[in-house]
């Protein structure tokens, strides 16, 4: 993929600064490892869950963090090599990853659970009320609220 040069957009667009810097990190991010595989899921307008496949981890190789707005999850699988062990074919992965993911704004992770090999962590987004919608009150026939400036000689 081609670098982007975002900065005609920067001289005109003010306050995109966080949009610019997910479509350069976007556009960095090494996607030839599909490992582990994962899916996110929307279940609700507010609710969302990512779900990655770590058959063979057990819960104390698993690591999440989320720091300034990007979750990671890390595997560090402990060596399974020993001189008692043998292989003939040797399918199953067991190699340590790392996957990151950009939480949009207000996005925060509930919770995580290792069932069946798979690790599910549970995102809810929480808008602040400020952000919120709410409706206006229109006041008729009364003495209007809205302070006036005097005018002073």
């Amino acid at each position: 993929m081609r670098n982007v040069d975002y900065s005609p957009l920067y001289r005109s667009a003010v306050g995109f600064d966080r949009l610019f810097q997910l479509l350069d990190a976007a556009a960095s991010q090494d996607t030839a490892s599909g490992y582990p595989p994962y899916n996110i899921e929307s279940t609700d307008e507010n609710h969302y869950r990512v779900e990655i496949a770590v058959a063979g981890f057990k819960p104390d190789e698993l690591f999440i963090e989320v720091n300034e707005g990007v979750l990671t999850v890390q595997g560090r699988k402990a060596a399974n090599d020993g001189p008692e062990r043998r292989y003939l074919h040797r399918g199953l992965a067991e190699r340590n990853f790392e996957r990151r993911f950009q939480l949009a704004d207000h996005v925060i992770v509930d919770g995580a659970d290792l069932a069946d090999g798979l690790l599910t962590i549970a995102l809810r987004r929480e808008l602040p009320e400020q952000l919120k919608p709410r409706t206006i009150a229109i006041n008729v026939g009364q003495t209007p609220k809205i302070a006036k400036k005097d005018k002073a000689a």
